[in-house]
């Protein structure tokens, strides 16, 4: 089984560096992919309360076998639900849906900043945090200015900012900030959706490794620094997906893959998302 390396938080809390994403699965389709992923190795699993599959992750937890501390669960606010008490009640609704009495990682989903509600959801999070409800805070599609302004009115600095980030959008501004305030990068659609596996930079640095271009990608996120949380129900790519420390690219390969920022999102802009 692979040893997945940790990264430690700004908080000491250690996360694992590769995870188990379900977004767009479907609650009863969740259980038996988290379950092969769980069986595959993987110890970290991402969800949130609009993917409308928490209690499809909890059984698959619940039925592994596998002590609650081996494994590390993140799941997030929905924009609906932002605002002190508002945030409380969701946390709860998410914690019963997982059968948890605590999550590893509690995330704001999206700053929706035309609503302005996600200083006083953050204070919020800071209670639940607190409170030994989540072992750490963080944020997700949150861009420069929304994290400073969370700096300026808290003394918590998130632990992760989960943003789209792929070759085609490699966020290096945001990356900066993250490294300047001990943020750490989780990257979601790592893959961009499959958009950019058919490039010939990365099918050519695939061929040479004699490994996919999906492993391609996933390894250029880990020595880069990021975390990351590839999705798949194909039980084939879920183990796939998770052998990607066996091999290392190099100054070159890490150099040609960076050639390809074209600023693609394949998801909404956090600017204008209310």
């Amino acid at each position: 089984m692979t040893s997945i390396p940790h990264i430690t938080l700004n908080n000491g809390v250690e996360m694992p560096r590769l995870g188990f994403g379900v977004f767009q699965i479907p609650d009863e389709e969740t259980t038996a992919a988290v379950s092969t992923a769980l069986t595959a190795g993987y110890r970290s699993i991402d969800t949130a309360a609009i993917y409308g599959n928490e209690r499809g992750v909890g059984r698959a937890l619940a039925e592994s076998g596998i002590s609650r501390g081996e494994l590390f669960v993140t799941t997030k606010l929905w924009n609906a639900d932002q605002g002190y008490d508002s945030t409380l009640a969701a946390f709860d609704a998410s914690l019963d849906k997982l059968g948890l009495d605590h999550v590893d990682l509690y995330l704001i989903h999206w700053p929706t900043p035309a609503r302005d509600l996600y200083t006083d959801t953050w204070r919020a999070m800071e209670k639940l945090l607190a409170d030994g409800r989540t072992r750490a805070i963080g944020v997700s599609n949150f861009q420069p200015a929304h994290l400073q302004r969370l700096l300026d009115h808290s003394g918590t600095v998130p632990a992760v900012n989960q943003v789209e980030l792929h070759p085609g959008l490699q966020q290096r501004e945001l990356r900066a900030f993250h490294a300047r305030h001990g943020i750490a990068t989780e990257a979601w659609s790592p893959l961009a959706q499959g958009a950019v596996l058919k490039d010939e930079a990365i099918t050519s640095i695939a061929a040479r490794h004699e490994v996919t271009p999906a492993q391609v990608v996933l390894r250029w996120h880990l020595q880069t620094g990021n975390v990351v949380i590839p999705k798949s129900v194909t039980p084939q790519r879920i183990h796939q997906n998770l052998d990607v420390f066996g091999f290392e690219l190099t100054a070159d390969d890490i150099e040609a893959v960076a050639s390809l920022d074209s600023g693609m999102r394949t998801g909404p802009d956090p600017d204008t998302l209310n």
